[in-house]
Order: C-alpha cells, then sequence, then structure tokens
C-alpha cells in the first residue's frame, strides 16, 4: 500500500482505536500521581457486540454530531472586558473549555487552546476560526490548566502565551510538558487538591478535587493529576469544573467555598458508557446546585467531535433540566462577553441554528445576526 494512504486512512484508526481501547480499560490498581488522584472506571465493561456497534457508529455514523454550518460566533470583545473599576466579574467562553475570564481586578484563562486540531489524528473544531486569535490575546494573570488531555493541555497555544502570562497553575506532573515547551520554571506551580495560590493577596486560587483521569498515550495513563479550580476574589467567586464525572465532591467544594456567583462546568462528551468520566447534563445541573452556584455557563460542548450525541443534545438536556430546577443558565454565543453582575438572559441560539439547517429561511436569518 502507498505509504501517503497508509498514513491517511489507516494510521488515524489504529492510533484511535488504541487510545480509545486505552480508554476502556477498568483496571482499578493503574499508578496515580499522588493518593488524592484515585483511579476511576474509565469505560464500564461492554460486551465485543456493544463495543463493535460502538466503534461504528463513532466512526461511521456522524450525520447530527457535527453542525452543517459555522456555528454563529462574534471577535471576542476584549475592550469591555478589560474595562471596569476592578471589583467585576466578566467572562467570554472561546470553546470546549477556554475562557478569558475577568474577576475583581485580574484576568485569567482557562484550558487555553487555540488550534484548529489538536492532535493529528484528532478531531476539527467546528468553528475552524476561534473568535480570539492566540495574538491578540492580552497579559494574563494566571493561565488555569485542568488536567493533560490534548483538548485542554495545547503545546502550541501554551508556546504562544508563555511571554505575557505570569502564573502558570497546573495539576501535580503537568510541569514536565510546560517546561519541555520552554516556560520558565518561576512561572510554574503544581497544585494538588485542597491547596491554594495567593495572587497578590487579593485573589486566592484553590485546586479542588474532579473525577476523571490523565494521560497523553497508550502508557502514561493517571502519571500526572487532573484537578477542578476555585476562585475566591475579594468580592466574586468562581468554579472551574475542568472535566468530571459527577460524584459527591461537588457537594463538599461548595460547603467549603460556595456560594459561587458562577459555576463554569462541563456538559458534554457523555456516554452510558464512560459516564464515571463526563457528567450527563442532568447532572451537570445536580453539580451546580451541589457548588451552591448562583448562574450555570455550560462549557465542552460545541467545538469539538468527543462523543455519540449530536452536536446540540447537550443544550437541549441542560436548559430542560435547569428550567426544571429553577438554575439560571449563561449560554452566549462564542466571543460574546457576559457581565455576570447582571442575571444573564438565556439565549437558546443552538434552536436557531437547527431551524436554519433544516431550510428554516427566517430562522437563518437571526441566527446569521450573530
Amino acid at each position: 500500500m502507498n505509504i501517503h494512504l497508509f498514513i491517511a486512512l489507516v494510521l488515524p484508526f489504529l492510533l484511535t482505536i488504541g487510545v480509545f481501547m486505552n480508554s476502556c480499560t477498568t483496571e482499578t490498581t493503574t499508578k496515580t500521581y499522588s493518593a488524592s488522584h484515585q483511579p476511576v472506571e474509565v469505560m464500564a465493561p461492554v460486551q465485543f457486540s456493544s463495543q463493535f456497534q460502538m466503534y461504528k457508529k463513532f466512526f461511521f455514523e456522524r450525520a447530527s454530531r457535527k453542525p452543517k454550518r459555522v456555528l454563529p460566533q462574534v471577535s471576542a470583545e476584549l475592550g469591555r472586558l478589560l474595562s471596569g473599576k476592578g471589583n467585576e466579574v466578566k467572562g467570554i467562553w472561546l470553546g470546549h473549555s477556554s475562557l478569558l475570564l475577568r474577576l475583581d481586578g485580574y484576568t485569567i484563562l482557562t484550558d487555553p487552546v487555540f488550534e484548529p486540531r489538536v492532535t493529528i489524528v484528532g478531531p476539527t473544531r467546528f468553528n475552524c476560526q476561534l473568535p480570539l486569535d492566540v495574538k491578540n490575546v492580552p497579559e494574563l494573570d494566571v493561565v488555569l490548566i485542568s488536567h493533560d488531555h490534548y483538548d485542554h493541555l495545547n503545546r502550541f497555544s501554551i508556546r504562544r502565551l508563555t511571554n505575557r502570562t505570569k502564573l502558570f497553575l497546573i495539576p501535580p506532573g503537568v510541569g514536565k510538558y510546560l517546561r519541555k515547551w520552554g516556560v520558565p520554571e518561576h512561572k510554574i506551580t503544581e497544585v494538588d487538591w485542597w491547596q491554594q495560590v495567593k495572587i497578590s493577596g487579593r485573589l486566592s486560587i484553590w485546586a479542588t478535587p474532579a473525577q476523571h483521569f490523565s494521560g497523553r498515550g497508550l502508557f502514561d495513563r493517571n502519571s500526572t493529576g487532573w484537578n477542578s479550580w476555585s476562585l475566591i476574589g475579594k468580592g466574586h467567586r468562581l468554579f472551574f469544573s475542568g472535566d468530571s464525572g459527577y460524584f459527591e465532591g461537588f457537594r463538599e467544594i461548595g460547603n467549603r467555598f460556595g456560594p459561587f456567583d458562577v459555576t463554569f462546568m462541563e456538559c458534554g462528551a457523555y456516554n452510558e458508557h464512560w459516564s464515571k468520566i463526563h457528567m450527563f447534563p442532568e447532572q451537570t445541573v445536580q453539580a451546580h446546585i451541589d457548588l451552591q452556584g448562583r448562574f450555570l455557563n455550560p462549557i465542552h460542548w460545541g467545538t469539538f467531535d468527543l462523543a455519540l450525541h449530536s452536536w446540540y443534545e447537550p443544550m437541549k438536556r441542560v436548559t430542560t433540566a435547569a428550567w426544571e430546577r429553577g438554575v439560571t443558565l449563561s449560554t452566549p454565543i462564542m466571543g460574546r462577553l457576559v457581565d455576570y453582575e447582571l442575571a444573564p438572559v438565556p439565549d437558546l441560539w443552538w434552536d436557531r441554528v437547527i431551524a436554519g439547517e433544516k431550510g428554516d429561511p427566517a430562522a437563518e436569518m437571526v441566527a446569521m445576526e450573530y
């Protein structure tokens, strides 16, 4: 077989199967970085026939897993984000788990991914153009990394953010990647669960638990840590979930550090076969309640094709669950600034996109106004 054809067709399949199979292990004696990061069942045991059907769906049945057109977004409103008296709480969702936040005068970026594709064989962004070019990212007080998976820890982005970032806060063991990519030692701080870092005495950032796993290859499972993050400012409190399945730890975090003004919660890439490491949307709402959050801003959706559900299903389900539980959602398009001092008005913009995909001209025009 022509080597280029092999690389283009066969190798991605084999590598993806390898990574997927690595995720399927249910071994509970996997080495972990520290005693606080206990291994969980990444994927529930399934029969070969069910596994085959799952792979078939993953590789060949993609009808609604990707939008048929570019999703609405705006250029990141940096001027409005950075303006103010230093006591505001604002945010811009850049896609997936990347958030540019302004908290009581500090500028914070979470899980920065500024590449259209995170690995050679990985999925491509639904919108190849981001709402913010990495060259235009402002000076950052802190970059927060939740764990080392490729869609959260991106070499391209870290290298380009190093000179404009004062401090990278990362889980235990992740520092080896940043050092390799040229980040100076004095800018790297590894933080384990229930440890805090104080920024200029006015902002405390706590590493808090999550139920997930780590690894960037076939043989380094759980060799580094994974965190959620609790940000405690002088006037406001934010929670960033990173990746996590639903677990009782959310209640403990809420009791220690709540109430939170905003919770930025994972809401996507779930499946019944790996429910321990990714929450269902209804669990996202329950976790927000456990955390004693005021506003819930779902993240980790609408950017990459990482599971078997449709691209819009997470928001359909989380919206229904939030309404049933009396939870206020913030659902901005990518790039749109949200001032969390004001009660957000949920915008069901994905419904307009779906209507446009089905050929409803009026709905399509409304979606294009963004």
